[in-house]
């Protein structure tokens, strides 16, 4: 798992079944200075050089595979890659996460599953989020899942028994964005921001932009970041404590709006953000009646691989991976791609 923030590339060593799993080994590499440089810039790159880092991050990824298997042996029936995504205009009908599958196939010497979200896309819908299928087979005992990663989603399941999800708004990609101005990857704990004041002029020129007026399905890229959000941070003589504190208080009023109205008692929040004690804590202010469950770290930091296990699994078995309720496709449908076909048992 690759995610927009560029934290790392998450590995996870799971055994799955439709409703079970367990995460035997999970590990994070981080990505060089070469590949954050790349990877945060590609798509402005040309058709071949494009072309050429979707085959060289293809052959990286195998490349970890590898390692991790030498430091966490043990069987192995397949790889379930998401791959790093570029382009996400679902509108379009284009989604594009590079990382070619035949190349992590051709180094592992496994049956690969790859390019998750086309077929979603292909037949109408987001092809995001992908993770809510995970979030009923897995962690159903909870009202909500939300995750905090690059941008906050959500899911959780209607009284109609469908399940709804969504990108919420932008969360790591904005924080951590803010923090490299102070020279730090990351605002630990958010102390940063809890030293920062909210400037109300700022936060309603966010909770304003359309998208959050928009229904569902819905879902959020890096271009919508770049082209919406990104400018509001550079619109004024802000400094950095005041603009992460005014972010954070505008996630959490976005994911209070978002769940207004629902029955949610109780969520389950993972994500490199559930680390952040600050966002944490102006979320459970804003929402008393809920009780806020932030997992064991193995859990925070890996869950969406662990999920994107599940759909690998679910792929192989030829069993619906995506729910349409979810993206706005015409129907559930069972979507990846399979490289090395010859290596499957």
């Amino acid at each position: 798992m690759s995610g927009t923030s560029l934290d790392g590339l998450d590995v996870a060593y799971c055994e799955i079944d439709d409703r079970r799993f367990r995460l035997l080994a999970a590990e994070t590499y981080a990505y060089s200075k070469d590949w954050i440089r790349v990877l945060s810039t590609l798509e402005h790159a040309t058709a071949y050089e494009y072309a050429l880092m979707n085959v060289k991050l293809g052959h990286y990824l195998g490349q970890m595979v590898n390692r991790f298997r030498q430091e966490h042996p043990g069987p192995c029936d397949a790889v379930a890659s998401h791959g790093h995504t570029i382009f996400h205009q679902p509108q379009l009908m284009l989604t594009t996460q590079i990382g070619d599958g035949d190349a992590i196939a051709a180094e592992t010497g496994l049956p690969v599953v790859f390019n998750f979200r086309n077929l979603d896309v292909a037949m109408g819908g987001q092809g995001a989020p992908l993770v809510p299928i995970g979030d009923r087979l897995l962690f159903g005992q909870y009202d909500a899942c939300l995750n905090l990663g690059g941008f906050s989603n959500i899911s959780y399941e209607e009284p109609s028994g469908s399940r709804v999800a969504f990108d919420v708004c932008p969360c790591n990609m904005a924080l951590n964005h803010l923090s490299r101005m102070e020279g730090l990857a990351f605002d630990k704990n958010g102390q940063l921001a809890r030293s920062g004041t909210v400037d109300k002029a700022l936060l309603a020129k966010m909770n304003a932009l359309d998208y959050y007026r928009r229904p569902m399905p819905k879902s959020l890229g890096k271009e919508w970041f770049v082209s919406n959000f990104l400018p509001l941070l550079s619109s004024g003589t802000y400094d950095a404590r005041t603009l992460l504190r005014t972010t954070v208080e505008h996630i959490a009023e976005q994911i209070t709006w978002a769940i207004k109205g629902h029955s949610i008692s109780t969520m389950l929040v993972t994500g490199g953000g559930a680390k952040n004690k600050f966002l944490l804590a102006r979320l459970q202010a804003m929402i008393p009646g809920c009780r806020i469950t932030v997992p064991a770290d193995d859990i925070i930091d890996y869950k969406e691989a662990i999920i994107f296990a599940l759909l690998g699994y679910l792929r192989l078995q030829k069993q619906n991976n995506c729910l349409g309720s979810v993206t706005g496709a015409r129907h559930d449908n069972c979507g990846g791609d399979i490289a090395g076909l010859s290596y499957l048992n």
